[in-house]
């Protein structure tokens, strides 16, 4: 695939509409300056000079999906607090329709709060409830997406194993996709990897793939091996592999693999690279004139981008077409060296 067809995928982006079912969070940044040891305890003294928040988890996809152009319906749920009335507003800013984003008085919003003292993160601080959410919500879920389906090119499901995703919205869900004959894209945590078979595809990071097979990481064979033993055991259709730094490898049905090495020149932060390629493939594949491998490729080099970031952040069209254009150029100037 050249870069013109590249750019091509790219304008498709703004025609296509998601369906993000997942675990909803806020990243909560709290920066400062270390003046000193507290006096009560052998624990750093931080004078906060700044607060900021961003979307994470299945949030961050969503957030990454809409920088990208696409129309988002986001479904998962959050606490009745202050946190909860932020991250809904976060969300409506970048014209998320947060219909099916339940308020639950029973539990608290998925905050992730990470104190920075300088460039050096201090502490992370965790306030969530990992207990699945009841029957009676899960079925609300299922009700809005039989409601919405049809009006949407894909779904996408961003597991963090906070329990949003359980057994039954999972298996509705499914149903509902093939039913309607929706592609299904997840990436799962390692808890609940085999409840996803029959989904289209399926993306994990090489640590995960590890534990999910029992296969060590030796070389290229046993990665070939956990790919194959994931496509046969998930019944789906494709299995993606992200690799940091070496890039990423892709398992299809038909028994093709192929490995694409990353294009990022320093890997300083992967924090939301998955995010990032799981976004990048549903748009890609929303817009109906991509293939899967296509698709593969164009998020791999959005993975480049992101991980060359210091922060978890977001990937730009602007960004996307700028990263195509100059490898483009590279390849031309490597050809011309060539003759």
């Amino acid at each position: 695939m050249n870069s013109e067809e590249q750019k091509k995928i790219i304008e498709q982006f703004d025609r296509a509409s998601v369906l993000v079912i997942g675990d909803l969070m806020l990243d909560r940044y709290l920066n400062g300056t270390m003046s000193r040891i507290s006096p009560e305890a052998p624990a750093p003294l931080i004078d906060i000079t700044s607060e900021r928040f961003r979307l994470g988890g299945a949030a961050n996809a969503i957030h990454t999906i809409c920088t990208l152009g696409g129309k988002v319906s986001a479904v998962g749920v959050v606490g009745d607090d202050w946190f909860g009335k932020r991250l809904i507003g976060l969300l409506k800013q970048e014209k998320v329709d947060t219909t099916c984003v339940l308020e639950i008085k029973e539990r608290p919003t998925t905050v992730k709060t990470r104190v920075i003292a300088g460039q050096q993160q201090i502490i992370r601080l965790d306030r969530e409830n990992k207990d699945a959410i009841t029957d009676e919500y899960s079925q609300t879920i299922l009700d809005f997406i039989s409601k919405n389906i049809e009006r949407v090119d894909v779904i996408l499901i961003s597991d963090y194993n906070k329990g949003v995703v359980t057994n039954t919205l999972l298996k509705g869900a499914i149903d509902l996709a093939k039913k309607f004959k929706k592609p299904i894209i997840v990436y799962p945590k390692v808890e609940h990897f085999l409840d996803y078979q029959g989904v289209t595809i399926v993306i994990t990071d090489l640590e995960k793939a590890g534990l999910v097979t029992g296969i060590r990481q030796i070389n290229e064979t046993s990665i070939r091996n956990m790919g194959q033993w994931l496509l046969t055991h998930l019944e789906c259709e494709f299995v993606l592999i992200t690799r940091g730094k070496e890039g990423l490898s892709l398992f299809e049905k038909n028994g093709s693999v192929t490995h694409m090495p990353s294009i990022a020149r320093e890997v300083r932060n992967v924090t939301g690279s998955v995010d990032t390629v799981a976004s990048v493939i549903t748009l890609s594949l929303a817009s109906g004139i991509s293939t899967m491998i296509d698709s593969t490729h164009l998020a791999n080099i959005a993975a480049g981008i992101v991980v060359e970031k210091p922060e978890a952040r977001t990937v730009t069209r602007d960004e996307l077409q700028h990263k195509i254009n100059t490898i483009s150029e590279g390849h031309k100037k490597t050809d011309e060296n060539v003759q």
